[in-house]
């Protein structure tokens, strides 16, 4: 009797039950691939891929214990053939390079689970990448801008939340003059035309994160 090919298996890493439940009956609905796993944290997620070794992992970067980039960083120093998918909200780019960096294969966004994910699947498990397009462009637009340096960036997330460079001084032990001369550099590195706008690019690109409840800071607005 002839059989198929074996079904593409499938770890599912979501901290979101009802998002976690919608994305395992899109797979069920899937001929060739099939739900072996589920985790809600980052520790379950290397635990499971080490126990279960599936084909693909589907990898939330939010989640309650760790970032999914250090989870997918994990993942891949166990199983450095692992391939894995960032299925997430966010499309800045910072969010995108770093778990590229650690080992992703694939980025795409929660909401195009229904149109994408299929083809996403089959196109990593057969050994290509598959990002977003519009963080791809992204990607390859930043790659001749300047990176913020740490503390640049540290500076600018003070600034977000609505401190002063007296204030920002303040805290970090810095004059107020150096924290002037910080967000200078922050401005022009991000193409910024005032701190507002900075914070606001900085937000987007995901090289700093919104407030709490994914709110932005007072203020500010995208």
């Amino acid at each position: 009797m002839h059989m198929g090919p074996a079904p593409i298996t499938v770890l599912m890493v979501d901290d979101h039950p009802i998002f976690l439940d919608g994305v395992a009956g899109a797979l069920d609905a899937m001929d060739d691939v099939r739900l072996v796993g589920r985790a809600g944290t980052g520790q379950q997620a290397i635990e499971l891929h080490r126990l279960l070794r599936p084909d693909v992992t589907l990898m939330d970067l939010q989640l309650p214990d760790m970032h999914g980039s250090a989870a997918i960083s994990a993942i891949r120093r166990d199983s450095p053939g692992a391939r894995v998918i960032v299925l997430t909200t966010y499309e800045g780019e910072a969010h995108a390079a770093q778990a590229i960096r650690a080992g992703a294969v694939g980025y795409m966004l929660k909401s195009a689970v229904r149109h994408d994910l299929q083809d996403t699947i089959r196109s990593v498990h057969a050994g290509r990448r598959r990002i977003l397009p519009a963080v791809a462009c992204a990607l390859a637009e930043q790659m001749h801008t300047e990176a913020l340096s740490q503390r640049e960036i540290e500076v600018l997330r003070l600034a977000a939340v609505g401190n002063t460079n007296q204030k920002i001084g303040d805290q970090l032990g810095l004059s107020e003059g150096t924290i002037k001369t910080h967000m200078k550099n922050v401005m022009a590195k991000l193409q910024a035309k005032d701190r507002t706008h900075a914070v606001l690019l900085a937000i987007q690109r995901g090289i700093i994160s919104m407030g709490a409840g994914g709110r932005l800071p007072p203020g500010l607005r995208l």
